[in-house]
Formats: structure tokens, sequence, C-alpha cells
């Protein structure tokens, strides 16, 4: 089943590096989205034409069509870490087989060679590529050296434990709604990932939003502090 396909790679550092195959489902809802896409793109431009009596504008346009195609993909996959609009919004990306990021000669190898094994054969020899490969490549991924993965989703952050503190009484947080609460506790858990101007500043606009609005803060407290006993007095610890 494509959630179980991964490929294993052992980095010189001596780590194991796992990288979740994408099969034939998700690079197909991917491929259908980048065509609707370019299919869009391209009558528009074909009937803005023809609206202004360009027939020749209309017949270039035609005839480099495919190339267009070729060179959607590729600009994408180069600028957008392996993610066309359509490999994003599947959840999918292209990697080279090592897992670092795809290049420009590996994304022009894999495209071009799209022209045979898909766009010209209604994309058969690639769906039997996908199928018969042990890391799911058609053959322009075999050509280039390149992997189609499944981007990982990130990780929920963990819910703000508060370490034991003294606070001097709890705050009348009352005025303070469910969403609110949710906000700083998301600041709490992610500020140690934070740079330290964008963490005070983040502190500073919750803080002076939220001070004004609950009985019994002090004056004395930081930022921190006060959103730490605003948290620990509304969740009722």
């Amino acid at each position: 089943m494509e959630y179980e396909d991964r490929r294993t790679i052992s980095t010189p550092e001596g780590v194991d590096l796992e990288l979740p195959l994408a099969g034939l489902g998700s690079r197909f809802i991917g491929l259908l989205l980048d065509s609707l896409i370019l299919t869009a793109v391209i009558v528009i431009f074909l009937l803005a034409f023809l609206e202004l009596g360009s027939t020749l504008g209309a017949a270039i346009l035609s005839s480099f069509a495919v190339l267009l195609t070729i060179a959607y993909h590729v600009f994408f996959e180069v600028a957008d870490s392996g993610r066309t609009p359509g490999k994003r919004a599947a959840g999918v990306r292209v990697v080279m087989d090592g897992g670092e990021p795809v290049g420009l000669r590996a994304s022009l190898i894999r495209n071009f060679i799209r022209l045979l094994e898909g766009l010209a054969t209604f994309y058969v020899p690639a769906t039997i590529s996908v199928l018969a490969s042990k890391n799911n490549q058609r053959l322009g991924d075999h050509a280039a050296g390149t992997l189609v993965i499944r981007a990982r989703r990130p990780a929920a952050p963990a819910p703000f434990v508060p370490t034991p503190r003294l606070y001097a009484g709890a705050l009348d947080a009352t005025a303070i709604g469910e969403d609110e609460l949710a906000i700083v506790s998301s600041y709490l858990a992610r500020r140690e990932k934070l740079a330290q101007p964008a963490r005070q500043a983040l502190a500073a606009e919750l803080a002076g939003r939220l001070r004004p609005r609950v009985a019994g803060a002090r004056a004395d407290q930081t930022d921190e502090q006060f959103l730490e006993q605003l948290f620990v007095s509304k969740a009722g610890r």
C-alpha cells in the first residue's frame, strides 16, 4: 500500500533517512491538478489572442503548448523545492534519490522524458514503470535520478506545560476567550524556537492586547511571565 512505501538512505553521518514514497494515486492527483491549471492558462491566452484577431499568436501558442508544459514543471520543481502547484496540493514533491533538492538538470531530464512516456503515450509507460519500480519511479525519474515523495506534515506543537513557579494569586481571566487562550498556549509552546527579537515582539503584542482585560496583573511582571500566569489561571492549573 502507498503509505507503506519508503526509501531508506544511509547518510555519511551514519543516520538513516526515511523518505515516504508517493504512490500512483497521489502522483496522479498532482498531475491532474497541474494539467487543469496549464489547460486553463493556455485556453485563456488562446482566447485572448483570437479576441485580438492575432491568429499568428494563437498558432504560436498552440505549437509551443507542449514546451510550455515542460517549462511549467521545470520552473516550479526547481523554484519551489520540487513542488508544482499540483504537487503541493497533493502533498508530494520531487527530490534527488539521495534526498537532496532537485536541480535544474535533473528536472529538465525527467520532464523532457515526460514527452515520450507521458504526453505522447497517455502515461501508460509511466504508470507501468511506477507500479513495477520498487521506488515508485517512472522512466524519467530513473533517468534523472529522482524520487517523488510525500511531503511530511509538520508535527503539532506540544501543549504548554508550565514549570513550577510561584504566582502571587490567580488572575481574573474571565474576559479571555478559549480562542485567545489557545493562541497564548501556542506561543508558550513555540517560543523556544523563535529568534529572540521575534519572541519578545510577539510576547509584547499578546500581553499588550490581553493585559487590559485581565484583573490582578502585576506591573513588575515581564510579558512572558504575565502570559504564563494568565494561562495557568485560565486553564485552572
